[in-house]
């Protein structure tokens, strides 16, 4: 078999180290649906968010990042519901996928709850072969054009929650389903590996105007150095927030957010990268957008995500 002689050098061996791990986010707590549908019926409200991620600004073919996610709650059932779909590309390749989470909710005391959800559905991985420049042309194992591999997915999750604080763990990729690019294909080496993810956050309250939340994600995934991230933000008046992040062996991040009339959200991240791709790129440019559909008799209670 021919191998790949170069593929857009600075994006192949960047993709490598991080080949294993699901997308990133820098505002992992702004969006946390996608990244654990336990998540969905935990607020009172529905919520729809968008994040628009551009990591390594200046480099062709850069990583880029696409989501939208819908969840809320049916209080009556104690049940949650909720959807997303996203696209992840990487020079050469792009990982797209959709699914659909149903979550129960537990009320442990008067204050805690236990959330337990299921999500499934669809990923996509495709390369392109225009994008990819060969030892030899006419290599019959990587064409010119788009090849693909569509596999069933699912993931399991749990949140435990409480006014001030959370904490929750997901497992994506329960099915570990092989990839095969090829009709004719037997055997595949392609396999899509567990991955654990724990998350947790507490929200100190220091006066009627001013909060602080300290919050943490851990992923983990074998043969993989775990990855965390360390984040803080300071919040006024549940509508302006700052903070600042760390990324273990990839970057650190700033960033700021605002809530309007407790129903439209905005946050912005910039994320400096660590490693010696910042000799290369201006850092990474994050974007995120959140409508919530509050009722009156929910507004009151509604606390800034």
């Amino acid at each position: 078999m021919k191998k790949i002689f170069y593929i857009s050098f600075f994006i192949f061996i960047a993709a490598a180290i991080q080949a294993q791990h699901l997308p990133i986010y820098s505002q992992y707590y702004f969006n946390d649906f996608p990244v654990n549908p336990a998540v969905a019926g935990s607020r009172e409200w529905f919520d729809a968010r968008t994040n628009h991620r551009y990591q390594w600004w200046g480099f062709t073919d850069a990583p880029r990042t696409f989501t939208v996610s819908v969840h809320g709650p049916n209080k009556k059932l104690n049940m949650g519901f909720g959807g997303y779909i996203f696209t992840d590309n990487v020079g050469p390749t792009r990982r797209t996928g959709m699914q659909l989470a149903y979550a129960y909710h537990l009320k442990l005391s008067k204050e805690v709850k236990l959330s337990l959800a299921l999500s499934g559905g669809l990923l996509q991985y495709m390369v392109d072969g225009s994008k990819i420049i060969l030892r030899e042309q006419g290599d019959k194992v990587i064409s010119g054009g788009l090849q693909w591999a569509l596999v069933p997915d699912a993931k399991f999750a749990f949140y435990l929650y409480h006014k001030n604080w959370y904490l929750g763990g997901v497992i994506p990729q329960l099915m570990r389903n092989r990839l095969y690019f090829f009709d004719n294909q037997q055997i595949s080496d392609s396999r899509l590996e567990h991955h654990y993810t724990l998350h947790g956050g507490y929200t100190f309250v220091l006066d009627d105007d001013f909060k602080i939340e300290p919050i943490a994600i851990v992923k983990y995934v074998k043969n993989i150095p775990v990855q965390f991230d360390i984040t803080a933000r300071a919040i006024y008046k549940d509508q302006v927030w700052l903070g600042g992040a760390f990324r273990r062996m990839d970057a650190w991040s700033m960033m700021i957010g605002y809530t309007y009339k407790n129903n439209l959200s905005i946050g912005y991240a910039h994320d400096f990268t660590t490693s010696n791709i910042r000799n290369y790129s201006a850092g990474t440019h994050e974007l995120m957008l959140g409508i919530r559909f509050i009722t009156p008799r929910s507004n009151s209670r509604a606390m800034m995500q």
